[in-house]
């Protein structure tokens, strides 16, 4: 295990399944070689990177780190989208809209799911008001939920719709 315990991209059982989930959204992931720096790497580090359709992580990218960004990409109104190169934007709505869809796609990944997702949030320093990505998760998130749900990006049972901000066709 590594230091800071979260799960990384090379410790993925099933990474083909990651990459066919980014692929309903028709996001594609990139593989940065080792110790190279990642494209539009926001945060920089083992942190994965946005430009364009394209979603760049490395051996050492923590998962969720790549469902973020995905997310974020997914959320984001087309216009950014269309212009997407490192920074995602967005306002605190999207941020949390983001973080709850995160949570939910996490569990689309068998070697990961919803409550090492949010283990790992935690573990890498995400902050919530209720002091855990888990408490935040369910019992302060319904603001994060109903956008998900007005934007038409989940249903009413809180699956995925697989499709992008703003799209009026589902991504898959």
């Amino acid at each position: 295990m590594n230091p800071s315990g979260v799960l990384r991209l090379e410790q993925l059982g099933t990474p083909q399944t990651l990459a066919d989930l980014l692929a309903r959204y028709r996001l594609k992931l990139v593989s940065v070689e080792p110790g190279q720096t990642i494209p539009g790497s926001f945060w920089g580090d083992e942190e994965a990177g946005l430009i364009g359709d394209r979603l760049y992580a490395r051996p050492d990218t923590p998962i969720h780190s790549i469902l973020h960004e995905a997310c974020h990409y997914i959320c984001m109104d087309p216009q950014r989208r269309a212009a997407l190169d490192t920074d995602a934007a967005g306002d605190y709505d999207e941020e949390n809209a983001v973080c709850y869809l995160q949570t939910l796609l996490a569990d689309e990944l068998p070697d990961f799911g919803r409550q090492r997702s949010l283990a790992d949030m935690d573990s890498w320093g995400y902050s919530f008001r209720l002091g855990s990505a888990r408490a935040w998760f369910e019992q302060d998130a319904e603001d994060a939920r109903d956008w998900l749900l007005r934007e038409g990006l989940i249903d009413e049972r809180e699956r995925p719709c697989f499709r992008l901000r703003g799209d009026g066709e589902r991504a898959a």
